[in-house]
C-alpha cells in the first residue's frame, strides 16, 4: 500500500487523506493510483460515505509538474493521456460512488486539485483555502472537469473570469458564490467534516446515492426524462427498507435506524 495516501476507517464511513504534504499533495502517478485504489475499497468495503482531504498545509496543488518537465523528456508530454488514464476515471469514480462523498479543503486547492474538490458532493473549506484555476499561468485549460463544473456552479461570466485569469477565489467568497457549501473556521474544520459524513453514513444512504444521482443526471436531461428518473428512484426508495424504517420511526416519534438498504 502507497503512503501517498492515508485511509481511516470510521466504521460506516471512511476518511481518504491525500498525502504527499512536502509537495502540497500534488499529484503524482503513485499518488493517482493509490487514491483511485481507495475509492475503489470504500465502495467496495460497503462504507456509507467518504472524506477526502489532505496532509499538511494545502489540500492539493494538482499535477507535481516535476513529473511533467518537457526539459527533461524527449519530446512533449502527452497530457492528453494523462487525463485520460488518472484524472478522467478519479471524476468518474467519485462521481459515479452511490454514497455522499465529502470534500474537506484545508489549504490551497489549485489547479486539478481545485477541480478534483468540485467533483464531490459536498465541499467545505478552512476559511484560510483558496481555490485557484492556475491552468492559464502554464498554458493549460482547466481538467479534472473544471470546464464543466465551473459554468454549471457558477455561470459562464465567473467560470470564464477564474479559468482565464488564474485567480486566486477565497473559500468564503467560494461559499458566497455557490461554488462550494460552506467555509468554517480553519481550527473547526475537521471536527465539522468529520462530524458531517458520520451523520450522512448513519442517514438513508439508498436514497442519499440515489439523490446524488438525479441530481448528476439533470445537467443534461430533458425535464420528460428526468421526470421518468424521478418516479423510478422514488419506486426504488419506496420498497427499501429506509423508507420502512423512516415512517415508521416518525410516526413513533423516536430516531430512525438506517441501514442504507
Amino acid at each position: 500500500m502507497s503512503d501517498t495516501i492515508l485511509t481511516t476507517d470510521h466504521g460506516a464511513w471512511v476518511e481518504i487523506t491525500l498525502n504527499r504534504p512536502d509537495r502540497l499533495n500534488s499529484f503524482n502517478d503513485e499518488m493517482h493510483r493509490a487514491l483511485y485504489a481507495a475509492l475503489e475499497a470504500a465502495r467496495d468495503g460497503g462504507a456509507r460515505a467518504v472524506l477526502l482531504t489532505g496532509a499538511g498545509r494545502g489540500f492539493c496543488a494538482g499535477q507535481d509538474l516535476g513529473d511533467r518537465d518537457p526539459t527533461k523528456m524527449d519530446g512533449p508530454p502527452d497530457l492528453g493521456h494523462t487525463v485520460r488514464t488518472f484524472y478522467a476515471p478519479l471524476v468518474r469514480l467519485i462521481r459515479s460512488l452511490d454514497v455522499p462523498v465529502v470534500c474537506a479543503v484545508n489549504g490551497v486547492a489549485a489547479g486539478a486539485g481545485a477541480n478534483l474538490a468540485l467533483a464531490c458532493d459536498i465541499v467545505l473549506a478552512a476559511q484560510s483555502a483558496k481555490f485557484i484555476q492556475s491552468f492559464a499561468k502554464v498554458g493549460l485549460i482547466p481538467d479534472t472537469g473544471g470546464s464543466w463544473h465551473l459554468p454549471r456552479l457558477l455561470g459562464e461570466a465567473r467560470a470564464k473570469g477564474l479559468a482565464l485569469t488564474g485567480e486566486p477565489l477565497a473559500a468564503t467568497q467560494a461559499a458566497d458564490w455557490g461554488l462550494i457549501w460552506k467555509a468554517v473556521a480553519d481550527d473547526a474544520l475537521m471536527e465539522e467534516a468529520r462530524a458531517l459524513t458520520g451523520k450522512l453514513a448513519a442517514g438513508p444512504t439508498l436514497g442519499l446515492g440515489l439523490t446524488k444521482q438525479a441530481i448528476q443526471a439533470a445537467a443534461t436531461d430533458t425535464l420528460d426524462a428526468h421526470l421518468e428518473l424521478e418516479a423510478d428512484a422514488m419506486k426504488t426508495c419506496g420498497e427499501s427498507a429506509d423508507y420502512a424504517e423512516g415512517v415508521t420511526a416518525f410516526i413513533e416519534k423516536r430516531a430512525p435506524n438506517f441501514q442504507g438498504r
